[in-house]
């Protein structure tokens, strides 16, 4: 269970930072509650994604993987972020990914600040 907070507190770390940097990915709200509990519930919803859809789209890219040296994970987690913006609009959540350029940009960012949160915070491990 701490290992699943941890993972989740280092995705909504990395979901804001990418909020912060890239300009085509916005999350609204009122308050800063209010967009603090948006970040958490996007950053579980992303950690839904990567865990249930991920795999099989890496399972069914495997040839691509080969042959771009493992370029294509740029493109699958650009996917994956685009799917959570789709899917955050349809259970009501303001978060949106403008465009694929903007979720390359913002998937690569997400995934450097989520390794490097995973290496610095705990796991319980």
């Amino acid at each position: 269970m701490k290992n699943f907070v941890v993972k989740t507190l280092a995705n909504a770390g990395a979901l804001a930072v990418a909020l912060w940097v890239v300009p085509g990915i916005t999350l609204t709200g009122t308050s800063t509650a209010e967009k603090a509990w948006t970040l958490i519930l996007v950053a579980l919803l992303f950690g839904l994604v990567n865990f249930l859809v991920k795999p099989v789209v890496k399972l069914l890219t495997l040839p691509l993987f080969i042959l771009t040296l493992g370029l294509i994970t740029l493109v699958v987690n650009a996917l994956m972020l685009l799917l959570t913006s789709w899917l955050s609009d349809q259970v009501g959540l303001d978060f949106e990914v403008n465009g694929f350029g903007t979720a390359v940009l913002g998937g690569l960012i997400i995934s450097v600040v989520s390794w490097a949160l995973n290496v610095v915070l705990p796991d319980g491990d």
